[in-house]
């Protein structure tokens, strides 16, 4: 039986794997919304957008990354806007997710090959349950979404007419949980007039945080009533979010406690507010309430270790996952312990688990050391600032120093590249271009070398 993917989109794609249709499915998403933003109505000028900066757009939005070339809330018209929110949602929740909410709705059948491609956008080890799981994603996301956006829309009716704050309450509570980072305040301010906003900040906040930690977090917290028992993963993934939370707003707090630039003109509610929003925002969620150019050269590089660890698995955020975070760091545990094993909240990991984990984050850093090199090049910026914006490019954060809009053709080009490569994955990626091996039928012999 056909694919009702196939039936939805028309696409022949039989004989493609599911990272190879992950690849494709995200690289038409991304060349249709920059077709679309290079439209004449999607500006506001009514002028049609080079396809650079309209590739870059489409690129940074439905990688939900947040890096902008144009200012989002004066360049674009309302149409515009749409489309770069459409491809927010469709990036954030992934195609696949969209496809299947289309083909329930049409009440077709979700095929075999359709679970595997879910089982890989979704980064599951079986298709067990994975059409629930869709089922779940699309329900916390709607009823998450439709209430940040209403106590926003509430909130921003105080300081617009009701028909904008509902629209930017929209715009900003999908933007948000989906971790992308754009927003509609223009001149590039993002959330910096909400500094000391408790309803903005706490909204926004939960918005990062719940987008940032996985849907299978959330599924597993649900459930926890009728189960009374938390998976490992979700013990792992919020603990470590917590831990992470925590140390980055002392470290920003402490980093930036009398910086005028930033925390040191505001009191004390409004320096924790703004420590603690930093903290959580290179999670790869890209919003921020003060000048991320501001922030002195530690803490900026700081947030960049941030960033590089980012969300959790199965969320809307990117990095190499707090996941794989915690098991290099559990690593290094064991071994200076002197132990074989990694253990967990009671459990053992396999090595299998650790091999895979070291592989991102190499990768990962390869890829972010590559970028930035060749930025230095095309760019003539501080290094810091390269490393900041590559950094954020990869982890699909959207935090800037300022560097993107002034990015040369071949810098955009590169950032687009490297967006794309921190959404789908950088596993994902290898193997659509080079399909896995099965395992090998022998073993060489045991070899000895020095280590350290």
């Amino acid at each position: 039986m056909a694919s009702p993917f196939n039936k939805i989109t028309g696409i022949r794609i039989l004989k493609l794997s599911p990272p190879q249709i992950l690849v494709a499915g995200f690289a038409a998403v991304i060349l249709i919304g920059t077709l679309l933003l290079m439209l004449p109505v999607s500006s506001v000028s009514g002028l049609p957008m080079r396809f650079t900066d309209a590739l870059f757009t489409a690129t940074s939005a439905t990688c939900v990354t947040g890096l902008v070339v144009v200012d989002t809330g004066t360049y674009f018209s309302t149409f515009g806007q749409t489309v770069i929110l459409l491809l927010i949602q469709i990036g954030g929740l992934g195609f696949m997710t969209m496809a299947t909410l289309f083909a329930l709705l049409l009440r077709r059948k979700i095929s075999l090959r359709d679970r595997l491609i879910l089982q890989e956008a979704m980064n599951q080890s079986s298709i067990e349950g994975i059409v629930r799981l869709i089922r779940k994603v699309l329900l916390y996301s709607l009823v998450i979404e439709a209430g940040a956006a209403s106590v926003l829309t509430l909130r921003w009716a105080f300081d617009m007419p009701f028909g904008r704050a509902l629209y930017y309450g929209v715009f900003h509570a999908v933007s948000m949980f989906n971790n992308a980072g754009f927003d509609l305040f223009g001149e590039y301010r993002s959330l910096t007039g909400y500094v000391s906003d408790p309803v903005v900040n706490l909204v926004v906040l939960f918005l990062i945080v719940s987008g940032g930690i996985g849907f299978i977090v959330m599924s597993d917290l649900v459930d926890y009533r009728k189960k009374r028992r938390l998976l490992l993963h979700t013990k792992v993934v919020l603990s470590m979010t917590a831990a992470l939370l925590l140390t980055g707003t002392a470290v920003i707090f402490i980093f930036e406690f009398t910086n005028p630039r930033t925390l040191g003109a505001l009191d004390l509610g409004g320096k924790l507010w703004a420590a603690f929003f930093q903290s959580a925002t290179p999670r790869t969620a890209g919003a921020n309430t003060v000048d991320i150019a501001g922030l002195r050269q530690a803490t900026q590089f700081f947030i960049i270790i941030l960033m590089f660890i980012g969300a959790s698995p199965g969320s809307t955020g990117g990095g190499i996952k707090t996941t794989t975070f915690t098991l290099m760091v559990g690593a290094v545990i064991s071994m200076l312990r002197g132990r074989e094993d990694i253990v967990l909240f009671r459990y053992r990991l396999a090595q299998e688990r650790v091999f895979k984990a070291l592989t991102i984050a190499l990768l990962a850093l390869l890829l972010i050391v590559t970028v930035s090199m060749v930025l230095s090049t095309t760019e003539q910026r501080p290094f810091l600032m390269i490393l900041f914006e590559t950094t954020s490019a990869f982890a699909t954060v959207g935090l800037s120093m300022g560097l993107t809009p002034e990015l040369t053709e071949i810098g955009k080009v590169l950032l687009c590249l490297t967006m794309f490569a921190g959404r789908l994955g950088l596993l994902t990626l290898a193997f659509a271009l080079g399909p896995k091996q099965g395992k090998p039928l022998y073993k060489y012999p045991e070899g000895k070398m020095i280590i350290g």
